[in-house]
């Protein structure tokens, strides 16, 4: 039996961070039916999402989602990745508190089980052994069908795969940090081949760099029109103006986007089982999708490296 029942085939996961937010419900169904209708099956979400935005309380994006696939009666075709941990306090990962969270995304995505369980974040102060109990619960009442850390140390991950060994219960098979041409700390070269040894799949989010790898920015004024502008004006003041021209050639070569390069990018990269990328129009999604069948050239591929070591 496969180590990963919520990756068979996957390519691509769509990001459903956006939905609630800056998509609304019915621009949020429009995307999730292009998607679909493009044969993509996996959404990635969390009980979190949109707590951040002025009059939300988290759960927006998964109550959209469980509206959507029970509207379109879709529930047994796609693979759902939700998170739980993303508490102002730690202790979030303790047992009692996993099985309240559990059901509470369960309500709101209309479902009775979780295709992929991620813990969000770390959580220091309950114990690796309780926290791997906790989770072995879920997957043993069948609520959950396979684990994922996110947020995690290379330490820290092994840490809980060991405690989970030592129980003899099912421990993380997946691993979602932050990685992409700007942004690689959190899953260094040791931290990949430790993945790549014991079979951890890694699902990155802000594989586009949060949208600056769109290519969507350029000039001071273009930092002030969107969301996350100032999140991402780190990268204009270092070496992102660098690897946007570089990337600019490789996209003409390859009669693509910048976005398809950097995404066709990460699927080069060992470790990687599908990015993570967000949309919010459906044809944004449509070039997002495109990137899948994109190969760079080995040439390609050392233009980029040095292109983001120039400083």
């Amino acid at each position: 039996m496969s180590r990963h029942p919520s990756l068979a085939g996957l390519k691509m996961v769509l990001g459903g961070n956006v939905f609630g937010w800056t998509a609304d419900e019915d621009t949020s169904f429009e995307i999730l039916d292009a998607f679909y209708e493009a044969g993509g099956r996996m959404v990635d979400t969390a009980e979190v999402y949109s707590a951040w935005v002025p009059g939300h309380t988290g759960g927006e994006s998964e109550a959209v989602i469980g509206k959507w696939m029970k509207a379109r009666g879709v529930r047994k075709d796609m693979r759902i990745a939700t998170k739980t941990g993303w508490g102002a306090e730690h202790g979030d990962l303790n047992p009692a508190t996993l099985g309240t969270r559990l059901q509470g995304s369960l309500d709101r995505l209309q479902s009775d089980y979780v295709d992929l369980y991620y813990a969000h974040r770390d959580d220091p102060k309950t114990s690796q052994d309780e926290v791997a109990a906790g989770f072995a619960e879920l997957v043993a009442a069948k609520k959950v069908r396979e684990l994922g850390a996110s947020n995690f140390t290379e330490e820290r991950l092994r840490g809980a795969i060991a405690a989970a060994k030592q129980q003899g219960v099912p421990g993380y098979t997946v691993l979602q940090n932050q990685y992409n041409l700007l942004e690689r700390a959190d899953f260094d070269s040791d931290y990949q081949n430790y993945c790549v040894a014991n079979d951890v799949v890694m699902l990155p989010y802000f594989g586009l760099a949060s949208g600056y790898l769109t290519g969507k920015y350029r000039k001071d004024a273009d930092f002030k029109r969107f969301v996350r502008g100032e999140r991402v004006k780190k990268y204009h003041d270092s070496n992102g103006p660098a690897l946007l021209t570089m990337m600019d050639q490789i996209a003409k070569d390859c009669e693509a986007t910048v976005a398809q390069v950097a995404l066709a990018w990460l699927l080069d990269q060992a470790g990687i089982g599908a990015p993570i990328a967000s949309a919010t129009t459906a044809d944004q999604l449509d070039e997002l999708i495109e990137a899948i069948d994109i190969e760079l050239m080995p040439d390609q591929l050392t233009l980029l490296t040095k292109a983001v070591q120039a400083a």
